[in-house]
């Protein structure tokens, strides 16, 4: 047996190597064999959250209320924009190398011969590592779907479903019944499902009561309304008034929030929570890349928007944010995308596009990009005010538009977290 990396970046690299070989069964057989073998389990309540979009702010919000009550709180959450480490929060705080390189050592030290992907190894040692943190509360995000994601052999007491929408179809199916389906793979007999899609497959439903899941409906079982100045939650049993407008900005952040609220209402006996850490944890949360505006001129908004609905949000928030002579937008999206649907709801308000590709053998040409756009452009006689060009990467992309925009203008990066990344790291003053 070779000696194991000791360093984080040779674990990842190593991680890396392999998953190139390992052969995707789309089962959780393999990784529930060694979760067994480490015996790997929870002794807090744990809050699973799947979704299309919305799970990171749900997840953020959970973890901000949470540890604004005291309690100590752990979060799963992917992918991670700069830092691996960005995966594994205790306490609010990033996981060290050190602890990262001690959970990747307990798992490869049980698996025996099973071969795991990327994916399900680093989920299994952050598991692990979170396990292992004596923790009041565990929030662990689903990747993709829910049924097949390695973070299902964990059994949540509270499962968490924020929307469904059509994305990833190569692996979750093409039709909102078939995700709706795999996401609802997350819910268990007899505990609290939380469904925060104001139009809820049919086929969610249906799998909820098959197999006795309590199912939380927005709009039968908690709902929320609002004015200008605050909003409200309501529940089975709880009502929470005059709360402040999460600091997370954008149309759908209340149905995260009412989720949010829903799955504390589930928890108020082992975990309570007083109105003031509720409004407190509303304010103050903050998450990367999700509508987040950067401070300074022009005015830099940061969207991890690729898939349409999440895009059709983006361009809403854009259209309530008042005057710019013009609007830059830094894209560049998966191949697999449905790019025509991302970039229709968009076109009204971009007048210059810096498209770049991505690191990745998925990335879309930027090219092909330029085409699509160049067709779902407005007809409006200013085709003289606008451009397209196309750039390697990211970076060289926002550099290009930061050249370009005057003080007043604003520039939008979005699309694929690659997209996202590539810009907070051109951005950093020396990033290591």
């Amino acid at each position: 047996m070779s000696s194991l990396p000791t360093t984080l970046p040779a674990w990842l690299a190593l991680l890396e190597s392999r998953h190139a070989e390992v052969h995707i069964d789309m089962g959780l057989d393999r990784v529930r064999a060694v979760q067994q073998a480490m015996g790997l389990k929870f002794d807090c309540p744990v809050i699973m959250v799947a979704g299309t979009n919305g799970k990171g702010s749900t997840c953020a919000m959970l973890e901000s209320i949470l540890l604004r009550a005291g309690y100590k709180v752990g979060l799963y959450s992917k992918p991670h924009f700069l830092d691996f480490n960005e995966r594994a929060r205790v306490n609010g705080a990033l996981a060290t190398d050190d602890m990262l390189v001690a959970a990747f050592d307990a798992v490869e030290s049980r698996r025996g011969d099973v071969s795991l992907t990327y994916f399900e190894f680093t989920t299994l040692a952050i598991m692990h590592l979170l396990a292992g943190s004596k923790l009041d509360v565990a929030i662990l995000e689903v990747g993709l779907g829910g049924r097949l994601d390695a973070v299902n052999v964990i059994d949540a007491d509270v499962a968490i479903v924020t929307s469904v929408d059509i994305d990833h179809t190569d692996y979750l199916g093409d039709t909102r019944e078939k995700i709706g389906f795999e996401k609802a793979g997350i819910f268990r007999p007899g505990k609290a499902a939380i469904c925060s899609d104001p139009v809820p497959p049919a086929s969610l439903i249906a799998h909820a009561e098959a197999i006795g899941a309590d199912l939380w409906l927005l709009g039968r079982d908690f709902n929320y309304s609002g004015d200008k100045q605050q909003w409200n939650y309501g529940g089975r049993g709880q009502r929470r008034n005059a709360l402040a407008y999460p600091s997370l900005r954008g149309a759908n952040q209340l149905l995260n929030a009412a989720a949010a609220l829903a799955a504390l209402e589930v928890l108020r006996l082992e975990l309570p929570v007083g109105a003031q850490e509720v409004r407190t944890g509303l304010v103050v949360v903050e998450l990367p890349g999700r509508f987040q505006v950067l401070p300074g001129r022009p005015t830099v908004i940061l969207d991890v928007a690729h898939n349409p609905h999440a895009a059709s949000a983006l361009a809403q928030n854009l259209g309530n944010m008042g005057f710019h002579p013009y609007t830059y937008a830094v894209f560049g999206v998966m191949q697999d995308k449905d790019i025509a649907g991302v970039v229709a709801p968009m076109a009204q308000h971009i007048d210059h596009w810096c498209l770049a590709a991505l690191p990745s053998p998925r990335s879309a040409n930027p090219d092909d990009l330029a085409g699509i756009i160049d067709e779902l452009t407005p007809d409006d006689g200013q085709a003289s005010e606008r451009s397209i060009k196309t750039f390697a990467d990211p970076a060289q992309a926002y550099a290009d538009a930061m050249s370009r925009a005057g003080e007043n203008d604003r520039i939008v990066v979005f699309g694929s977290f690659y997209t996202v990344a590539g810009v907070m790291a051109a951005r950093k003053p020396s990033h290591h």
